[in-house]
């Protein structure tokens, strides 16, 4: 029978973490994002002082841009590693509310240790806890509870024996992957208990591979050969399933044109003869073109969004078979299901279906896209350039790196212009989070330190989180920052048009504003450690981009862009419809129009859930 230690019940978390274990012998917790206050300096800080590099802390400047970073490191990793992240009570904990929707949305493995009040209430209220008139037991952290995936408040040391592998078997899990949520009362990180030893010895943690269920996979093999032109649409499960070669396999075997999500884009590079590019809404004429003549649609991997859809306008002729390892997923849409790992399922399909192969893929369509793309981004800019030759530019000059992003225009752009090689993509785009850009790129090149991060920002969403470049220069983590300054929120100034709506509050010059913003990006990314500089064109976009690979900092690029026109326009057939909706009631005509286009598109959705 083992034997007892006495520790704190935060010291025993730490303890209990570092020796959580990958398959590969790492451990799954890298470290601790950490900002302290009154709710986990006492506790948490001085467990995680005391067993150092067993388990690494890292200061960064916000809460919510290190739980962005973690994440992003999670997804860089396919899900095989995780960092953790940890908070004060009140404003630091609920910083990371916006975190924490971002992973469970993204299906992407976070620990979010949360400072709470005191269990004993002894000095209620204490600072900065939000008091619930009608109800003792909730705090600010309840928060979290619909935007994570496991959440539980630790009120007794003892409840970390059974709270902790909870949260890792959570993490782990391919079904129920997603942020975890530990709210830690305060006190009790600091209360001693009597563990058992036997809770520190190191575990692996495997990450299951389920096999179809055997007529589930009859029918799904059924519905293939039945099929006269399906196609495939990979999602980002592909990739956390590592069944890259299997797709290839698959669709090559079978040829069946691959379109692309935003967390699916890269499974395949673009170099690839069966990756017809991107789907939906901001899709390529020849992906879109393949999705509307299918009668199948297999889906792997993929939540089927309203990007990919075209908000269930896309391919409403077709049947569709959802290959997932999430049941919720794997249902939607009236799909057949096929709820198993990609990489299991594809290899099983590819072996079931042997000779059979479709006549469905027509190679002319995707060479004829892919020039258009050429031609579309290495035009020669008439005054400002625009962000498709941005794109175009920053491409020439680093073909290999990988393009990240999150939200406004440059998500649509790059999944639609960006050819990218193989895992050369990494977008936010199932919360596209504004604010994410520059912190992702951080846990980004932390798990891919191999390639050169390409961080693509708008003005718009670097005004909302930039301080993240302060700790990248102080952990000397390099990348690059494309910053296209078009001097507002040109992506939602076109939406707003194109929904009938005057220009109004989201260019800052449409603003209700005296005196114009007149700021000097260069200075401030400089002022934080950054090598920034002003790009004068795009050819010196392009000198600066290969001049970074050999700084040990972050640099900051930035060039100003025309807000218009929109990175696909002048695309013969490039996009699909999005489901925003307009206003049935207006005075001008062009809401008017703009409503009775809206109609028209409606008509056409599908509806079966």
């Amino acid at each position: 029978m083992s034997g007892t230690i006495r520790l704190t019940a935060a010291q025993a978390m730490v303890r209990w973490l570092s020796v959580q274990m990958t398959e590969d012998g790492e451990r799954f917790i890298e470290g601790v994002w950490a900002i302290f206050g009154h709710g986990n300096v006492a506790g948490l800080g001085e467990a995680l002082h005391g067993i150092g590099e067993a388990l690494p802390t890292w200061r960064g400047q916000n809460e919510q841009t290190m739980a962005h970073a973690a994440i992003a490191y999670a997804k860089g990793k396919g899900r095989r590693r995780a960092q953790a992240v940890t908070a004060s009570i009140g404003p630091g904990s609920t910083n990371m509310v916006t975190a924490a929707a971002l992973a469970h949305v993204n299906r992407l493995p976070v620990l979010l240790i949360a400072g709470d009040v005191f269990a004993t209430r002894r000095p209620d209220p204490v600072l900065q806890q939000v008091e619930s008139f009608g109800d003792g037991t909730v705090s600010a952290n309840d928060c979290f509870r619909p935007v994570v995936r496991y959440f539980d408040r630790i009120t007794r040391p003892e409840q970390l024996l059974t709270a902790l592998p909870r949260a890792l078997r959570v993490m782990t899990d391919p079904a129920e992957c997603g942020p975890v949520c530990l709210s830690f009362c305060q006190d009790v990180q600091a209360e001693a208990h009597d563990w058992p030893e036997a809770f520190f010895q190191p575990r692996t943690w495997r990450i299951r591979r389920p096999a179809p269920d055997a007529d589930e996979f009859a029918a799904a093999a059924a519905l293939i050969r039945a099929a006269r032109s399906p196609i495939l649409i990979c999602g980002g499960g592909v990739i956390y399933s590592g069944a890259e070669e299997a797709l290839d396999k698959f669709a090559s075997q079978l040829n069946i044109p691959v379109i692309e999500t935003q967390a699916g884009k890269s499974a395949l590079a673009q170099a690839h003869p069966m990756n017809f590019g991107a789907a939906g809404v901001d899709g390529s004429a020849a992906a879109n073109a393949a999705a509307q003549s299918a009668d199948l649609v297999i889906a792997v991997g993929t939540r089927l969004q309203d990007f990919t859809t075209g908000s269930r306008t896309l391919f409403p002729q077709a049947r569709i078979l959802a290959l997932n390892v999430q049941p919720r997923d794997a249902g939607k849409h009236g799909a057949t299901s096929l709820v198993a790992d990609a990489r299991v399922a594809l290899e099983a399909l590819s072996a079931e279906l042997g000779d059979l192969r479709f006549d469905a893929a027509d190679p002319r369509a995707r060479d004829a896209w892919l020039a258009a793309v050429d031609a579309h981004c290495t035009t020669a800019p008439e005054g400002l350039p625009t962000d498709a030759q941005v794109i175009g530019a920053v491409q020439a000059a680093a073909p290999d790196g990988i393009a990240m992003c999150a939200a406004g225009t440059m998500p649509g752009a790059l999944k639609l212009l960006w050819q990218a090689s193989q895992h050369g993509y990494h977008m936010e785009y199932g919360y596209s989070c504004m604010g994410y850009e520059v912190a992702g790129a951080m846990g980004l090149k932390l798990a891919r330190p191999d390639r050169q991060v390409l961080c693509f920002v708008g003005d718009g969403s670097y005004m909302m989180a930039n301080s993240e470049l302060a700790t990248a220069v102080m952990r000397r983590i390099p990348f690059t920052v494309i910053l296209t300054d078009n001097r507002g929120y040109g992506c939602i100034n076109r939406l707003q048009a194109h929904s009938g709506g005057a220009a109004f509050n989201n260019m800052y010059v449409d603003c209700r504003i005296e005196t114009q913003p007149q700021i000097d990006y260069v200075a401030h990314a400089a002022s934080m450690g950054a090598h920034a500089v002003k790009a004068g064109d795009l050819a010196d976009l392009q000198d600066q981009i290969r001049a970074a690979r050999d700084r040990d900092v972050p640099t900051v690029i930035v060039i100003d862009t025309t807000a218009r026109p929109g990175p696909g326009d002048g695309l013969e057939t490039a996009g699909h419809f999005w489901d925003v909706a307009v206003p049935a009631v207006g005075d001008t005509d062009k809401l008017k129009q703009a409503y009775a286009r809206y109609i028209e598109h409606v008509a056409q959705q599908a509806l079966i859930n």
